[in-house]
């Protein structure tokens, strides 16, 4: 065996071990699957062979085989079909897989089965999935990055979407969230002549009333429309809102009256307060029998009832019309929240700041991230009261952000309504924060107010986090570039006081319908930048998401896996080309960009050659057929001179 067939092994291998999948090398503990390998030689003497490895996961078997040259990865044969012939099974990796896949199935018990041909390095490599029956057929799946798809948490999930071809759970909840959310906005319109600034502050308001259901602090039947006791829906509504700050220990009193003075539009509408000939009852009544029946019915508290509340208000605010734009704020998705948390590999004893909150998505997938590592009670109520920070310029953001948290059961909202810029670094220090994560402004900077540009907001935040503290900020990627003279002198301080770990170029429909090319740029705090420091500039505009019309970015099939590559790129954990990721210093007045860095490392294949060779001899017989050979003559004449 080469050196190269064991590094391909030892990387294999790696790969199965990093995502927890337990494996068998060279054969299976299980005998069940013992028996069935051991007349599998590929050369059919009828003799014991087996796999590189197998692995079960619950009830599906994982066999994988490789190969370390990636032009061994898989024959076909002039119909298109996987060849089976010996010497193709012995060769390539594919066609072993498969092999020995349907030895497994057709000779045991398990009959979910799949075959993985690998081949190549972490570098340069190929990945094929098949779906393999016991009869003398199998379904061809899409190429992977990894083997993230196969861990046991994803197994089940893989198997549906792609062998079944049907929705998961998630997908099908989903779908009726989007569908409930935009009916909402609907009855919003009609039966409210709500702004779009409203919109989010009234389901905010009833939301958090209905939280109070619990506690006995409200019930929806005291929703009468009847006005002659100086009650309206609103004021009764108010009452529970109230109620639920204060079981938050939501404080100081002025934050309490900032947050009741938004959502006060519950009492000041008169609109909302009157009963509807129509719905033959207030809007008011209509819309909180509407989020009761499809948001809090039937669901028990605590995880299950957050996340499904989470998702249904993260969608809502995701909609036409509800997105945040018309509030001047461009909400981050929630998979980018989720990427960016991954980037600086939050822990649960980090302390976190978003100056720049919106509705609170970074911190909630922050709070989510940390409570599943934590280890006791004390630690994640220290997590939820201590250890998550937010400012928000808007005072009705800041209202929509502080019942996001309360509704994820934050146990006291630690955000403040104000302007971070105007805030004094060192005193922001004094919070002790270890990770920041920011969605600044977009494009409000001017000549006249550099202080605006994106490059400010971000040296503001890493002035403000402590020694060593690690940051994530999502911004346009001409914000990379510094072409005005204040950004390049923002540039240039960045880097005398912190370090530039890497930039990674998004999906341009990260921010659907805003026509924003955005990019993740990562630092550590107060860690001047070393003049021989390597960063990471990777382009991740591939990541699997896609639009859909009328829904906006939704995962798409390969996103998972696209997602753990680039994590495994970005920790160092395997190499990648450069077309995804390029290692290089970097100067101040470098564009931070993948595509600035940029240079191709793949060394040309003998078909390549060929093929290049074969569609110039194509092109100069077109053009010679088209009387166009004096397109040729300058060569000829150079040659001879």
């Amino acid at each position: 065996m080469s050196k190269k067939e064991v590094n391909t092994d030892i990387w294999v291998a790696s790969m199965l071990k990093e995502n927890e999948i337990k494996y068998d090398a060279q054969g299976s503990t299980v005998k069940e699957l013992d028996e069935a390998l051991k007349t599998a030689s590929k050369r059919g003497t009828g003799h014991a062979g087996y796999p590189e490895y197998v692995a079960v996961i619950d009830d599906f078997v994982l066999v994988v085989e490789d190969k370390a040259d990636t032009s061994k990865q898989i024959k076909l044969t002039e119909n298109g079909i996987i060849d089976m012939d010996t010497k193709a099974v012995t060769d390539y990796a594919v066609n072993g897989a498969y092999f020995y896949a349907k030895r497994i199935a057709q000779g045991s018990n398990f009959k979910k089965v799949f075959a993985v041909g690998v081949s190549g390095n972490e570098k340069h490599h190929e990945i094929t999935p098949l779906w393999v029956d016991d009869r003398e057929s199998y379904k061809m799946l899409p190429d992977l990055e990894s083997f993230v798809s196969f861990s046991p948490q994803n197994i089940h999930e893989y198997y549906t979407r792609y062998v079944l071809e049907e929705e998961t759970d998630f997908e099908k909840t989903t779908e009726q969230i989007l569908k409930d959310a935009s009916e909402l906005h609907e009855y919003l319109r009609t039966y409210g002549t709500l702004k779009d600034q409203d919109k989010p502050l009234v389901v905010a308001g009833i939301l958090l009333a209905l939280d109070e259901i619990e506690y006995g602090g409200f019930n929806i039947s005291l929703l009468t429309g009847d006005q002659t006791s100086g009650m309206r829906d609103g004021d009764k509504l108010m009452n529970a809102i109230k109620g639920r700050l204060t079981r938050s220990n939501v404080g100081p009193d002025a934050k309490k009256d900032k947050l009741l003075a938004e959502f006060s539009i519950l009492q000041t509408s008169f609109r909302l307060n009157e009963i509807n000939e129509v719905l033959g009852k207030t809007p008011l009544k209509f819309y909180t029998e509407f989020l009761y029946e499809h948001v809090f019915k039937n669901i028990k508290y605590q995880k299950t009832s957050e996340d499904f509340i989470g998702r249904f208000y993260g969608e809502f605010m995701s909609y036409s019309g509800g997105d945040g734009q018309t509030l001047g704020i461009i909400l981050t998705p929630r998979h980018i929240c989720d990427l960016m948390c991954d980037l600086v590999d939050i822990e649960p004893n980090d302390v976190v700041l978003d100056p720049t909150c919106g509705t609170a998505g970074f911190l909630i997938s922050a709070m989510h991230r940390m409570l599943s590592k934590a280890d006791s009670d004390q630690q994640r109520r220290n997590i939820k009261k201590k250890q998550l920070h937010g400012y928000e310029l808007q005072s009705n953001m800041f209202a929509v952000a502080c019942a996001n948290m309360i509704l994820r059961r934050d146990g006291n909202s630690n955000l403040e309504c104000c302007d971070f810029l105007a805030k004094n670094p060192a005193q922001v220090q004094m919070k002790g924060t270890t990770v920041g994560l920011m969605n600044p402004p977009y494009s409000q900077g001017t000549k006249a107010d550099p202080s605006q540009y994106e490059l400010s907001f971000i040296e503001h935040l890493l002035d403000s986090l402590t020694i060593g503290a690690r940051a994530a900020v999502i911004v346009p990627q001409s914000s990379m570039t510094g072409k005005s003279k204040a950004e390049k002198a923002f540039k240039v301080s960045i880097m005398k006081h912190h370090t530039l770990e890497g930039v990674i170029t998004c999906n341009t429909e990260t921010f659907y319908g805003v026509g924003v090319n955005p990019v993740i740029a990562v630092f550590t705090a107060h860690e001047p930048h070393p003049k021989d420091k390597v960063c990471k500039f990777i382009d991740f505009r591939d990541d699997g998401y896609e639009t859909r019309a009328h829904v906006g970015l939704v995962e798409g099939d390969s996103a998972k896996d696209k997602r753990q590559h680039l994590l495994d790129v970005w920790n160092g954990c395997v190499e990648a080309p450069s077309k995804f990721c390029v290692e290089s210093t970097v100067q101040p007045d470098d564009e931070w960009l993948h595509s600035f860095y940029y240079f191709n490392d793949e060394i040309p294949t003998d078909a390549d050659f060929e093929k290049a060779i074969g569609d110039y001899l194509t092109f100069e017989f077109s053009m010679v057929m088209q009387n166009r050979e004096y397109l040729f003559e300058g060569d000829d004449d150079d040659a001879e001179s």
